[in-house]
């Protein structure tokens, strides 16, 4: 049985009017950062939020108003990390360890960051010490296991009701200056489709195209490809289909004080521009329950 914790796991904000199968998401968008945890870190809070995809749900806020639906974390990235697998533990963050045998030690784990991360950014360690065992099935039950069970509710009755379902999951990426030129190494934005097998060829076609023309500079995949949301939901032969979507955050926040750019509103309203044309496009071109006839990206 999930205990229910003090804090609900994530927002839902259903459309004004459900005629889409898109769902869109914002797992790293989460600014609730449990006293319990901050008293076991020995990082500020302004360090903690280092790995937070802040205001994201806020750039996608219009979304209900297209039809389709916006499922936001509300815990931080640092405290529980919803884009991961729940078996992404690292056995030696706990005390006494984990058993190595029933957990997934994927790269992001041996790198710190797995579902419990132990890093907000290279080199930032989160804890003073090992977090008692019980923490890891406590946080996982409380956030993870409710907020992954609405999405796939979501997404399957979209599939039934549309024949097909949509997944945008919606994430901001730190601009990583460089100290040549000081200009960011990453382009505005970066769409995963998991090298082509999340989706279908004609969505990550299409987002491209929409946001190349609503002025962002796009590129596919490198180096975000798409996390576990994109790669466990993507599944176009199932006809579920999951475009990851990477937003610079030096376009509409400051990165060191954590606050929105004046370019906030006009980023916001080019994202809606461009990603209405993304829904709107797939939302005609489902006319029976059979859904679209969309073909794998990677054939």
């Amino acid at each position: 049985m999930t205990v229910s914790p003090q804090h609900p796991a994530f927002v839902l904000i259903p459309p004004e009017d459900q005629h889409t199968a898109f769902v869109f998401a914002a797992p790293h968008s989460g600014r609730l950062y449990p006293e319990s945890f901050r008293a076991r870190s020995i990082l500020s809070d302004a360090e903690l939020r280092q790995s937070e995809d802040a205001f994201v749900d806020e750039l996608f806020s219009w979304v209900p108003k297209k039809g389709a639906c916006l499922l936001a974390a509300t815990h931080a990235r640092a405290y529980l990390d919803l884009n991961r697998a729940a078996g992404e533990l690292d056995p030696n963050l706990f005390s006494p360890p984990l058993d190595p045998s029933r957990l997934d030690i994927s790269h992001r784990v041996r790198s710190g960051l797995g579902i419990i991360p132990s890093i907000v950014a290279e080199g930032a360690y989160i804890y003073k010490e090992p977090l008692p065992a019980r923490e890891a099935e406590k946080r996982v039950k409380e956030i993870h296991a409710p907020y992954h069970g609405k999405l796939h509710e979501l997404l399957d009755n979209r599939r039934k009701r549309f024949g097909s379902a949509f997944l945008i999951d919606c994430h901001s990426m730190p601009s990583e200056t460089s100290a040549i030129t000081g200009k960011s190494k990453h382009p505005d934005i970066i769409l995963g489709d998991s090298w082509g097998s999340a989706c279908a060829a004609q969505l990550t076609a299409t987002a491209e195209e929409a946001l190349l023309d609503a002025g962002f500079h796009v590129r596919r995949n490198v180096p975000y490809s798409g996390g576990y949301s994109t790669q466990h939901y993507g599944n176009p032969n199932a006809r579920l289909h999951a475009l990851q979507i990477e937003i610079n955050r030096s376009l509409y926040m400051n990165e060191r004080t954590y606050e929105k750019l004046p370019q906030f509103e006009g980023v916001k309203a080019a994202l809606e521009k461009a990603m209405s044309q993304v829904v709107t496009a797939f939302s005609a071109s489902i006319s029976s329950a059979s859904g679209p006839n969309l073909k794998n990206a990677a054939e």
